[in-house]
């Protein structure tokens, strides 16, 4: 199972049509916090969108900073996966945070619950 905090749909609608995804296949709808375990984590305070990650071959990912920081426990990057193209997975783009970086956008505030799936 995953843990982590599922983006509310209100919330998730509202930044797609800020955000227009740029791949075929839309992701956009949490954060994960690790794959494992069986109890939701705790609320976050707060959390804003504040960049975005583009390889320009399939992986878009949105950059988020929970309770003021990017950094998750493991040393990779907070962030949602927008979209992909469809030969690509979600599983990419911490890979593609940590080879190019992010860029900032105007941040924009997100809701949350804590989540298992």
């Amino acid at each position: 199972m995953t843990i982590g905090w599922k983006l509310t749909r209100e919330c998730r609608d509202n930044l797609l049509a800020e955000l227009p995804p740029k791949y075929v296949r839309i992701i956009a709808d949490h954060v994960t916090l690790s794959v494992g375990g069986h109890a939701p984590p705790p609320p976050v305070e707060t959390a804003t969108i504040i960049g975005r990650a583009d390889d320009g071959t399939g992986i878009e990912a949105m950059v988020v900073a929970l309770n003021g920081t990017t950094a998750r426990p493991d040393g990779k990057v907070w962030h949602v996966t927008w979209s992909l193209a469809e030969d690509r997975t979600p599983r990419e783009s911490n890979d593609v945070i940590a080879a190019l970086g992010w860029t900032a956008i105007e941040q924009r505030g997100i809701i949350m619950e804590p989540a298992v799936w």
